[in-house]
């Protein structure tokens, strides 16, 4: 990491008195640190990540590009494709004026009920590890600093404010640690303190942040507490903690002074922390240069000048054909082929008809819920894709079917979808979109805008604000019963007409951000409408302390007679050449605040895949989620093809995909339990605050492999349009680090592929606890119909390396290792012997 000039950061440091220091270190606001014109710092503005960069606020009116979630990050198994993302986050950031992007997160996937999985790259920690740097430094080659989170054992979201995570010093090190590592070793300018504790003590007091992090580590950026982590003065504060987020206000400020005034924090301590975010800032050029006669490049970042920041130095734009480009062939890069019978590719030419079917094809879910999220320009369906790109020959009929239930969380702010310009239009202007109006407390309007949509999470609050109201003339195209929703907290109201709907007092059930100022709970009401005659819609909310700003105005039409959409899907299934149903997670399920506690899909959809199949078994299933779902019928439709949540282009790459023009690119990043029951761990609810990991190093593929069970389908897998012989595993040469290792295969198929080949260690007499097996390396090769290629895969040191706690210290056992090859952590042809 450069030094971001620092003789002339202590230099600025010694300007600053403790009360200049201390205000530093705590944010002027929600999204900005504060400036300090002395030293010609500038203020840092810092915005949510990883699938897309929200910009300084929640405005639907700042739409951002949308990628494929983390956790399609994490299949593409490709670290160059990953920076390349990373470099238009980069770019997206400097649009922006963002100098700080909170990402990557390098949380494991412990637990496929984890809330955040889909914010999460892998299972393992070397792949999550290698994934994120590639990002990091994509990032950081912008200008833009990137953040890695959640600094650590931040795996679950049950209690996730203040769960006790009590985890073995070894286990830390070898996974939970090691991505953070990776990241450190990156570059990366900031580390994020998570909320949790890690054996009895929280992360923003915790030792880990001095060592290994600040330490052994060498990190010289900034920590940053996740927003409102830090609850305590002295104890965070004489900690290896740095920034307080969100500000102002906060446990630091005078507070901090005093505790230095008396003996309570060292001094050298704040000074450290202030040079730290002095040195951020030169790094994103929000350091005015105090001497002109200063040379660039004082950072020690080679052709970057410590000035040229977002606002200086724009750089290259992105057009937006080129955004949508590396989006789309990213999403089709990360997409699983889980299953195909020769259904995959489709032959266009002996296409007639395609029915597509399921309420996710035309209202896909193309990312999670939470912090995460951003607002596209734009989003591409499924059934938009397969539109655009069959020839108008081919007749497209789409059937929704019954819609899935809401899912098992509706407090969590699932239900209805914010009110938009469907079927909304301003009663001022009669535009589409909702109005919004601030009000004080006698009714005088002090702000006013129109939004897109009834999702109003930072409304503007002028002084003297009281009252949040939502207004549109709500145009229905369906008579029955309408379903009308308000989120938020304290007191609510709803008219139609005039007519009341709901009124009442909801206090704050909790203090969860996510919650309070992103997914607040609904509260609904049923009004009678009828198509074709509008009707106004008033939703008010009074501000109060604690409660937050988020207003959220919801509806849903009546529901289908779910019998009768069943048959249309099925009729539509039988009369089609093939069949593309797409089902999926709903809003309830995957999303920051809350744990899954099953891996079921609704039994809507379930017992729906069952008839679609019988109908048609050229059937293709398309599996739109965030994290492992119980997929019972697996084995029957022609094709199953996991897409995640695929970005803003994931119906143009669906159907890429789909018409074989190009290959489903992605290998699993986690392994797929086939029920929840036979999931190594499936605890992320803590016992009286306490979350022991009791299973040790054994989580994902290594936790099966102990088992000695079959899982849906291994780490690793996943199936492309050709086939591979593994025919030869030559013998390890040493490299710089480590060891590398010739795996020889052959292209049996018919069409030019991509193949992710693995390599696996395996100790079965090591003298201390070992996985039977572990990731330690992987490199991915391309080859043409019947041609072979040779795969070099480099094994770091370190992945033959335990960590021993006494003495301290990364240990390498000698003897024989065990080497193995192949598509996935199950199927795994070659073998060969290392020794160490």
């Amino acid at each position: 990491m450069g030094d971001g000039g620092s003789d002339d950061v202590e230099r600025l440091v010694d300007k600053l008195d403790p009360h200049r220091r201390v205000r530093l270190l705590t944010g002027a606001d929600t999204w900005r640190t504060p400036a300090e014109p002395a030293i010609g710092m500038r203020e840092l503005v810092f915005s949510d990540g990883p699938a897309g960069v929200r910009g300084p606020g929640w405005d639907e009116r700042s739409t951002a590009a949308l990628l494929p979630c983390a956790g399609a990050l994490g299949a593409l198994w490709d670290e160059e494709r990953v920076r390349l993302l990373g470099e238009l986050l980069g770019d997206e950031a400097r649009r922006k004026g963002v100098h700080v992007l909170l990402a990557p997160h390098l949380n494991l996937h412990r637990s496929p009920l984890a809330g955040r999985h889909f914010e999460c790259f892998a299972e393992d920690p070397s792949l999550a590890g290698r994934t994120g740097a590639a990002l990091v430094r994509g990032i950081q080659s912008r200008g833009v600093a990137a953040t890695a989170k959640h600094y650590v054992a931040n795996d679950s979201e049950t209690q996730r404010l203040t769960v006790d995570v009590r985890v073995d010093e070894r286990v830390l090190r070898e996974l939970y640690l090691a991505p953070f590592e990776a990241a450190v070793r990156a570059g990366v300018w900031l580390v994020m303190s998570a909320y949790n504790s890690v054996n009895g003590t929280t992360m923003s007091e915790s030792p880990l942040l001095a060592d290994p992090l600040k330490g052994e580590w060498g990190f010289d950026g900034v920590v940053v507490s996740d927003w409102g982590a830090v609850r305590a003065n002295v104890e965070a504060a004489g900690a290896a903690q740095d920034l307080v987020m969100p500000g102002p206000g906060g446990p630091w400020g005078e507070a901090l002074v005093e505790a230095m005034d008396e003996g309570r924090v060292p001094p050298e301590a704040v000074e450290d922390k202030v040079r730290r975010l002095v040195r951020l800032a030169s790094r994103v050029g929000a350091l005015d240069r105090p001497d002109p006669s200063d040379p660039p490049g004082a950072s020690g970042r080679p052709g970057v000048s410590d000035q040229q920041g977002p606002w200086d130095r724009p750089g290259p734009s992105w057009p937006a054909d080129r955004v949508r480009a590396v989006v789309r062939e990213a999403a089709a890069a990360g997409f699983v082929l889980l299953e195909n019978r020769g259904v995959l590719p489709l032959d266009v030419e002996a296409l007639g008809s395609v029915a597509v079917i399921g309420t996710h094809a035309d209202e896909p879910r193309v990312q999670g819920g939470g912090s995460s999220e951003v607002f596209p320009d734009r989003v591409v369906t499924p059934l938009d894709g397969l539109r655009a790109a069959l020839p108008e020959r081919v007749r497209v009929v789409y059937a929704p079917g019954p819609r899935p239930a809401a899912g098992p969380r509706p407090a969590a702010g699932a239900g209805p979808a914010p009110l938009g310009p469907r079927h909304a239009r301003d009663p001022e202007s009669g535009a589409p979109g909702v109005r919004l109006r601030v009000l004080d407390a006698d009714g005088a309007v002090l702000h006013h805008s129109l939004q897109p949509s009834g999702r109003i999470l930072e409304p503007a609050l002028p002084p003297g604000a009281h009252t949040v109201e939502l207004a549109a003339d709500l145009h229905p195209d369906t008579t029955g019963p309408w379903t009308l929703g308000l989120g938020g907290f304290g007191r609510l109201s709803v008219t139609a007409d005039g007519t009341p709907l709901l009124d009442g007092e909801f206090p704050a059930e909790t203090d969860d951000p996510a919650v309070v100022h992103v997914r607040p709970p609904q509260h609904t009401a049923r009004v009678h409408l009828t198509a074709g005659r509008p009707a106004r819609i008033v939703a008010r909310r009074t501000l109060a302390p604690g409660t937050g700003r988020a207003t959220v105005l919801t509806a849903a039409g009546p529901e289908p007679d779910p019998r009768r959409a069943r048959a249309d899907a099925v009729a539509a299934a039988r009369a089609a050449d093939v069949t593309v149903v797409v089902i999926g997670t709903t809003e309830g399920d995957e999303s920051e605040g809350l744990d899954r506690t099953t891996l079921q899909l609704d039994a809507t959809q379930a017992e729906f895949v069952h008839e679609i199949v019988r109908a048609d078994t050229r059937t293709v299933v398309v599996v739109n989620c965030g994290a492992p779902v119980e997929l019972p019928w697996r084995k029957d439709p022609g094709a199953v093809l996991l897409t995640w949540f695929p970005g803003q282009e994931g119906g143009h790459a669906l159907a890429d995909v789909l018409l074989g023009r190009v290959e489903p690119g992605g290998r699993l990043p986690t392994t797929w339990p086939a029920t929840l029951a036979e999931a190594p761990v499936h605890q992320t609810r803590p016992v009286e605050g306490v979350l022991p990991y009791e299973e040790g190093l054994h989580i994902g593929h290594r936790a099966w492999l102990r088992s000695g069970t079959e899982p849906a389908y291994w780490f690793g897998h996943g199936q492309g349009y050709t086939t591979w012989a593994y025919e030869d595993l030559g013998r390890p040469e040493p490299a710089p680090g480590g060891h590398e290792i010739p795996v020889v295969l052959r292209n049996t198929g018919t069409r030019r592929g991509r193949e992710v080949v693995q390599l696996y260690v395996s100790r079965p007499e090591s003298t201390v606890e070992r996985p039977v097996r572990w990731l330690a390396g992987w490199a991915a090769v391309e080859a043409g119909p019947g041609e072979r290629v040779t795969a070099y895969v480099r094994v770091p040191e370190r992945a033959l390396q335990y960590w021993s706690p006494e003495p301290r210290g990364w240990v390498t056992e000698p003897g024989r290792f065990t080497l193995l090859a192949g598509r996935s952590a199950g199927d795994l042809p070659l073998r060969a012997a290392l020794d160490v």
